[in-house]
């Protein structure tokens, strides 16, 4: 029998926090509340989530350097809560390795359908099954993308990346010198139901340029104007 997918809720509301678990809870999740970064971080390695929700504005440590931190050892999909709309804000939540951005006050069948959009897209699989299906990845000359166990080998060399830089890079990847849209990429890899814009696609690239370094065979191209491309030479 398959277990409950966990979810770690990280805010210093306790109203708020056992609000979210109760409708998570409602929804067949196990859920697990910390109300500051410590814990958080501590929690995170006891409890093991398939996915956390994590409040920006946390007493200690905030959330952002509780992000960065996790970010920094695992993929584990982050979605960040706040009260604080401004774009640098999402930016910068997005820039840190967060999956999606959920503002407050938020609708709940929202929030729970985000969840659930982000852990469709972060579904690791078992060993068999990669066995079974080799079809989901591609190689070049010093990079492996394999979209199947989520990993990344550049030049020999695993490369962490949390699952929507993955995913974002198979997909131009896969279709090396087709120029896609900021709009096309944002459909293909968040999906009808995210709610954002398209700077979104433009902190994602931005990400994985600093994790790939151009290579004398293929680059992430930007397409002034239009969006970007793989570009094999």
């Amino acid at each position: 029998m398959i277990g409950k997918q966990k979810i770690l809720i990280v805010d210093d509301d306790e109203n708020i926090a056992e609000l979210i678990s109760l409708y998570l809870t409602k929804e067949c999740f196990d859920t697990k509340i910390v109300y500051n970064g410590e814990d958080a971080l501590t929690a995170f390695d006891t409890y093991q989530p398939n996915l956390i929700l994590l409040d920006l504005m946390l007493p200690g440590i905030d959330g952002y350097q509780v992000c960065r931190e996790i970010r920094a050892r695992s993929p584990v999909p982050i979605i960040m809560l706040s009260a604080k709309g401004e774009v640098f804000d999402k930016v910068l939540g997005l820039e840190l390795g967060a999956d999606d951005y959920i503002m407050k006050p938020f609708d709940s069948k929202e929030m729970v359908a985000r969840v659930r959009a982000v852990l469709r897209r972060y579904n690791p699989v078992k060993p068999e099954t990669a066995e079974k299906d080799r079809t989901k990845r591609v190689q070049y000359d010093g990079l492996e993308i394999n979209l199947t166990n989520y990993s990344v080998l550049c030049d020999g060399k695993n490369v962490e990346m949390p699952p929507k830089e993955l995913e974002l890079l198979y997909c131009l990847a896969s279709s090396p010198n087709q120029v896609f849209t900021r709009e096309q990429l944002l459909d293909r890899i968040w999906g009808y139901e995210y709610v954002g814009d398209t700077r979104t696609v433009d902190v994602h690239i931005k990400r994985l340029r600093e994790k790939l370094k151009d290579h004398p065979s293929w680059s992430l191209s930007t397409v002034w104007g239009i969006g970007y491309k793989f570009e094999t030479k």
